[in-house]
């Protein structure tokens, strides 16, 4: 894919260690993600969350000289409440909308796959927003009326999972056919409230919150539940992010305010590692892919958090007391390393840039997003 990116005019600051990029959507938003499958330029990917039918996706690249671009999608399907992309392929884009049932007051939430245009199929119309090449629904309502979130596999791009009310549903996208992979039992049980992949142990496992509880799933056998954390918060979790590079590692964001890394191979629901620095629901945490020591957290307290976990990541290769403390020798110590507070409303998504390890973006309600660095002085600790 090679869009054409006009100049964003609402980006008007420069991305140092005390100034951000900042963009505008015309409407309010909580969805972010990054463009997983581009290798070379920044990209993020928002969408609006209006109840008009005139919804917005919006792709926004920085350049290399650190001024932000952007491409403009009409979306008309609905307010869009969770967006991902796809690590096998730049084009394709899942996003979760929701849309009232026809002939009912019922609210229905759906997930599509979105696939964008390439050059030559993107029309230069004035005052008009370029359109996806392909739209697909996929058939959920048969599992239940609220997807929370739709995964691409890590390694299998024929394969989606979907959290569906108190279900995991699993989409092989080569036969066409789908099935549940987990569902919670009981007459009314409490629904999922989000739900990932690990990347680990084959990409057998989805990982799922219920409530105030994380479960694994192998999706090999249905209801199969490779572990547990029961009460890892004492409210509800609200997200979760697996350790690329640190197997069984894990952390979790709740509504009790705590940031927590755990270890699913220790039993019993302490964690390894756990921060409560914010003042409000935590709604989103994300591991740093090449620096995993490196936590980002946002709020509904109107702020982003970076937090060191050195100790638990994978930086620390041997549990020995003696050899530890040489390791961590002028390195950054565990805790709260800044507060991004340039938001002025609930800060439901951040994503880290998965092509520059210090860049990441924040997107608040308010549909202000906000490109920020990691300060030099941190980053010249990692490095030497």
């Amino acid at each position: 894919m090679d869009l054409s990116f006009p100049n964003a005019s609402l980006a008007s600051k420069t991305c140092s260690d005390t100034n951000n990029l900042i963009y505008g959507l015309e409407f309010q938003s909580r969805s972010l993600c990054s463009q997983v499958a581009e290798s070379n330029e920044v990209r993020f990917f928002m969408a609006t969350q209006s109840l008009q039918p005139n919804n917005q996706i919006h792709l926004v690249k920085v350049d290399d000289d650190l001024k932000l671009q952007a491409k403009v999608f009409s979306y008309d399907l609905g307010e869009v409440w969770k967006l991902n992309s796809s690590p096998h392929n730049p084009d394709s884009l899942l996003a979760c909308f929701s849309k009232q049932k026809l002939g009912s007051a019922q609210i229905l939430t759906q997930t599509s796959l979105l696939t964008l245009p390439q050059d030559d199929e993107v029309e230069e119309k004035s005052g008009e927003f370029a359109k996806f090449s392909k739209i697909e629904i996929l058939d959920t309502e048969i599992y239940g009326n609220e997807v929370k979130t739709t995964e691409f596999h890590p390694t299998d791009e024929k394969t989606l999972a979907t959290v569906v009310d108190s279900k995991i549903v699993i989409f092989d996208r080569t036969t066409g056919q789908s099935r549940i992979a987990a569902e919670i039992a009981g007459k009314n049980p409490t629904n999922f409230t989000t739900g990932k992949w690990s990347q680990h142990h084959q990409g057998n496992q989805f990982i799922a919150c219920q409530d105030t509880c994380v479960r694994s799933y192998d999706i090999r056998e249905q209801n199969l539940c490779a572990w547990q954390i029961e009460d890892a918060h004492a409210n509800n979790v609200r997200d979760l992010d697996c350790n690329p590079n640190k197997q069984c590692h894990f952390v979790t964001g709740g509504d009790d305010s705590s940031l927590k890394v755990w270890d699913s191979r220790m039993l019993g629901n302490k964690p390894v590692f756990s921060r409560t620095d914010h003042s409000h629901w935590i709604w989103s945490v994300r591991f740093n892919t090449f620096h995993d020591q490196l936590i980002l957290s946002s709020s509904s307290d109107c702020k982003v958090l970076l937090t060191c976990a050195g100790s638990v990541s994978s930086e620390v290769q041997s549990d020995s007391g003696e050899e530890m403390e040489e390791q961590t020798k002028g390195k950054i110590a565990d805790g709260l390393l800044q507060t991004f507070d340039q938001h002025e409303d609930s800060v439901y998504c951040v994503e880290w840039s998965n092509v520059d390890p210090w860049l990441f973006a924040s997107l608040s309600y308010d549909g202000r997003l906000t490109i920020s660095r990691v300060p030099k002085q941190f980053k010249y600790q990692i490095l030497f």
